[in-house]
């Protein structure tokens, strides 16, 4: 990633952040209150709305019990919507909130705005906390001029899972590590009336659609840009792949799939209403819990599909940090250490199960002997699909940025939203890919420019 580069460009998205919130006002509820008369504090913490996530919330009170005087107020959101209110807030210093959840994307461009609080000190004097416990890619993306900027909550890759009792019924074998045109195959026996042959995300949105679409991409040999920031969202590959996509889905996806994003996938597979998924690897703790999913225990977990690399899995985390505009530090410090520590996940275990502790944030977690057992089905392959990915080029040509299912410029936000918005039409028939494509050429090329 250029990161020199962006102070400067990160001008054009605050400039869009701040107008809409001038036009809509800010989004999101809540915020830090001031100590009350005995002195307590109330954290607010701005998340997204995910299996893990809520479990954090549902865990609060024995962090409230160890910690008197600190009181945790959640706001949770759907994946879009947490962006939004958060990136509006950071951007105008609104303060609302003393602890977010941000992405792998964020962290690296909001740290070089000064939007986050460096937490190096208060992780490496604290050797319980054991900082150099953190999954090594995934402290590696928290972590800007040597300094850690977000503590990640889990850690994830993407792979595809597969109803087992659907494949064998169909006499159908799934191999370790797919192909897309086997995938499509795949889904097109499996499709019924009643159930999908594979579930992929269509909800717009930069870190929704295009979190699997941009995987396709590279692994077809297209990219967002190459190695001089010349946009290539029309070349041939790029093409070639959403076309892909967005075909597999309407010939044998879910019925909606403009409404159906990471948490509508989970519930359809977890429901027997998909024979297929692609995604995150942390929805594996969730499909195996008996008392979530129907089909825990017959679900199987291999490498993301490709076309012309090795690998295709995507990289991300899921990360508390703390806003520089945060009014309570201390104990926004106290909780994010909290969350994140060995200590959680041995709570989480014992008093959730341990299917649901949250994956790929530390390499200590898949020394567990109660969780390698419990994610036995897939704790294995999350840890060997996310040591294989390559950020700095998972594609098949050289790119300029570190990154996989996203680029990391500011502007990234704004051009995956509006292109995804876009393909909704795709999807509904009323438009088509190459049109959608030159399009987002031209407004893909502005944003390179910035780059240059």
């Amino acid at each position: 990633m250029t990161r020199n580069r962006t102070a400067r460009s990160t001008a054009l998205s605050v400039g869009l952040v701040v107008g809409s919130l001038i036009l809509g006002g800010c989004a999101g509820a809540g915020g830090s209150t001031d100590g009350d008369a005995n002195g307590d504090v109330t954290l607010t913490l701005a998340t997204v709305n995910n299996p893990q996530m809520k479990d954090m919330e549902e865990l609060k009170g024995t962090f409230e019990k160890e910690n008197p005087g600190i009181k945790v107020n959640f706001i949770q959101m759907e994946e879009n919507d947490l962006r939004d209110a958060v990136t509006k807030d950071v951007a105008t210093k609104g303060g609302q909130y003393d602890v977010v959840t941000v992405g792998a994307y964020e962290v690296p461009i909001w740290a070089q705005n000064g939007w986050l609080t460096d937490l190096t000190d208060t992780t490496s004097s604290d050797a319980e906390y054991d900082v150099d416990d953190l999954f090594p890619p995934v402290r590696a993306g928290l972590t800007v001029d040597d300094k850690l900027y977000a503590l990640p909550f889990y850690g994830e890759s993407s792979m595809l899972m597969y109803n087992k009792d659907m494949f064998a019924a169909a006499g159908l074998e799934m191999p370790n590590n797919p192909t897309w045109d086997q995938v499509a195959d795949f889904a097109k026996k499996l499709k019924t009336d009643d159930v999908a042959g594979i579930c992929l995300r269509g909800k717009p949105g930069w870190g929704e659609l295009f979190a699997p679409l941009t995987t396709v991409v590279q692994t077809f040999g297209g990219n967002w840009y190459d190695e001089d920031w010349n946009a290539t969202v029309n070349a041939p590959e790029f093409v070639d792949a959403v076309t892909f996509y967005t075909d597999l889905v309407k010939a044998a996806g879910e019925p909606d799939p403009v409404s159906s994003g990471f948490t509508e996938c989970l519930n359809a597979l977890s429901q027997g209403k998909a024979a297929m998924w692609y995604d995150a690897t942390s929805a594996a703790g969730s499909i195996e819990d008996p008392n979530a999913s129907t089909v825990a225990g017959k679900v199987g977990y291999v490498h993301a599909p490709v076309k012309e690399t090795t690998e295709s899995g995507w990289l991300w985390s899921w990360n508390l940090a703390i806003p520089e505009t945060s009014k309570h530090r201390d104990a926004a410090e106290t909780f994010v250490k909290w969350a994140t520590s060995k200590k959680y996940e041995q709570l989480v275990g014992t008093e959730l199960g341990w299917s649901r502790v949250p994956p790929g944030a530390r390499t200590s977690t898949y020394e567990i002997p109660e969780y390698v057992d419990a994610a036995k089905a897939f704790a294995p392959i999350t840890k060997e699909i996310m040591e294989a990915v390559d950020p700095n080029q998972p594609g098949v040509d050289p790119q300029p940025y570190t990154g996989v299912q996203f680029v990391t410029i500011p502007e990234f936000q704004d051009l995956g939203n509006t292109i995804s918005q876009d393909l909704a039409d795709v999807f509904a028939g009323r438009s088509d890919v190459k049109t959608v494509l030159d399009k987002g050429q031209k407004l893909a090329q502005t944003a390179g420019d910035a780059q240059k």
